[in-house]
């Protein structure tokens, strides 16, 4: 396993794909929304992402994750993002995360991507 990664705001469109993602890259994921919806909440259950509960948890968060994706839905006083600054984990938006894997050049490629191409094979 290369780290632990949760998602708040797990079930947008480009999040749920980027959670996926770096589950196949052995990442322990996992996530939580107020909000999942097709096709996303049925790819996220196949890849056995989807959140038990949907809502906030903040007793998710804790100093044993390796970093935060944060979704653009969720709010200033989320309560997991704030329990993740009280304990000053690693936080990051979309382009922040890319930005990241870039500097190392780990190859990063879609869920959706790999899929098209197995498709056309």
């Amino acid at each position: 396993m290369k780290g632990k990664v949760h998602f708040i705001a797990i079930g947008g469109s480009v999040m749920h794909n980027l959670a996926i993602t770096l589950k196949q890259l052995s990442y322990e994921v996992s996530g939580s929304d107020d909000k999942i919806y097709d096709p996303s909440r049925s790819r996220l259950e196949k890849y056995n992402l989807l959140p038990e509960n949907l809502g906030w948890f903040p007793e998710l968060i804790d100093k044993e994750i390796d970093f935060i994706v944060l979704g653009m839905h969720a709010k200033k006083d989320n309560p997991e993002l704030l329990k993740a600054l009280d304990l000053d984990c690693k936080i990051y938006s979309y382009p922040e995360l890319i930005f990241e894997f870039s500097k190392s050049k780990q190859e990063l490629q879609s869920v959706e991507a790999m899929e098209k191409q197995q498709y056309l094979r």
